[in-house]
């Protein structure tokens, strides 16, 4: 009788983690980017994230620059479109693996930028020319680079 509630207690537990470890999984893959309707290179930037696997919700706002300053993006590392994805902020062209490097790596950061709109990043991409950025990490008025492209 005690093996069987055990078995069955192991069983309800496994069943909730199950349940518990789904949603967050899921939600780690998940970005709300905020755009201007009118803007081209916000959505290639969102189709490099779909094709990379993120799940992609575009909310088209008219006034961008509240929407960064509300998720606290420095004003030197502004770009056109500021995304969500967990509890990081994702400001301009960041490539998807380094997106999935920062949730993979949970660092205490604010989020990611590129700031202005660099040829060659994802979603800005120009047959024969590719400009070198940096990804920066920001938190506050701390700002570092987290990775570099060429």
């Amino acid at each position: 009788m005690i093996d069987r509630r055990k078995m069955l207690l192991q069983s309800i537990g496994v069943i909730g983690m199950v349940t518990l470890t789904g949603p967050i999984a899921f939600a780690n893959d998940a970005i709300i980017v905020y755009k201007s309707p009118t803007c081209g290179c916000c959505n290639a930037w969102i189709d490099h994230l779909q094709a990379a696997g993120f799940s992609v919700r575009a909310r088209n706002v008219a006034d961008m620059t509240s929407i960064k300053t509300r998720h606290g993006v420095p004003v030197s590392m502004r770009s056109c479109h500021t995304a969500i994805v967990g509890e990081y902020v994702i400001e301009g062209h960041v490539p998807a693996d380094d997106i999935r490097r920062l949730l993979d790596e949970g660092q205490q950061v604010a989020g990611l930028a590129v700031p202005g709109m660099p040829a060659g990043s994802p979603g800005m991409e120009m047959t024969g020319h590719q400009d070198q950025y940096t990804v920066w990490s920001f938190s506050g008025d701390r700002v570092e680079a987290f990775a570099q492209h060429n």
